[in-house]
C-alpha cells in the first residue's frame, strides 16, 4: 500500500496579492497546522517524503507538519511548478516518480488545484479544501507508477474547523 497526504497551505495574511509568492502564515494558520499535525502524529501517520510549493506560506506549513512528526527541514523537497503551474497529469507524473522506498508521501500546494487533484485522484472524495485541509489517500498498489485517477481510497478529511 502507497499513501498519499495531499495538504492545503495554512491561512495566509489576505492583502499583498502583488507579492503573493511571499505571503506570510497568520498566527491562526498555524495553529492550525499544529492541530493538525497532531492530529496525524496521534494517527500514527508520519511522511517519508514531503514534497512542497516553494512559496512562502507552502514552505511554512511543510515545516510545521515536518517538525511536529519527526521529519527533517532539510529534507523537504521544493517543486516551485507546485505554485500554479503544475496540470493534473503533471501531478500524477510526479507521484508516480517517487521512490518505491516511500510508503507514504506528504504534498503541500495551494487551491484551486489541491483540490481538484483531490477530487481526481479518488472516486470517493467530494469535500471541500479550506485552507490547511489535508486529505489522506490509500492506494492498493506496491509501486508509486501505479498511481491512476480515480484509484486513490479516502481514509481521512481533516480541516481546521474540526478543532474550534
Amino acid at each position: 500500500m502507497k499513501r498519499l497526504v495531499i495538504i492545503r497551505h495554512a491561512k495566509t495574511e489576505q492583502e499583498n496579492y502583488d507579492r503573493d509568492y511571499t505571503r506570510q502564515l497568520l498566527p491562526i494558520g498555524i495553529n492550525d497546522a499544529k492541530n493538525i499535525a497532531n492530529d496525524l502524529k496521534e494517527r500514527k501517520i508520519f511522511p517519508d517524503s514531503i514534497i512542497s510549493s516553494s512559496a512562502v506560506r507552502a514552505l511554512a506549513t511543510a515545516h510545521i507538519f515536518a517538525e511536529k512528526l519527526g521529519f527533517q527541514v532539510d529534507d523537504i523537497s521544493e517543486e516551485k511548478v507546485l505554485y500554479f503551474e503544475i496540470t493534473p497529469d503533471g501531478f500524477i507524473d510526479m507521484v508516480q516518480g517517487t521512490n518505491n522506498n516511500i510508503d507514504t508521501l506528504f504534498v503541500i500546494g495551494h487551491n484551486p488545484f489541491m483540490h481538484i487533484i483531490a477530487q481526481r485522484l479518488s472516486a470517493n472524495y467530494d469535500g471541500h479544501m479550506p485552507t490547511c485541509s489535508t486529505v489522506v489517500f490509500d492506494f492498493d498498489i506496491d509501486n508509486w507508477n501505479e498511481v491512476e485517477p480515480g484509484k486513490g481510497t479516502l481514509f481521512l478529511h481533516l480541516y481546521p474547523s474540526l478543532y474550534k
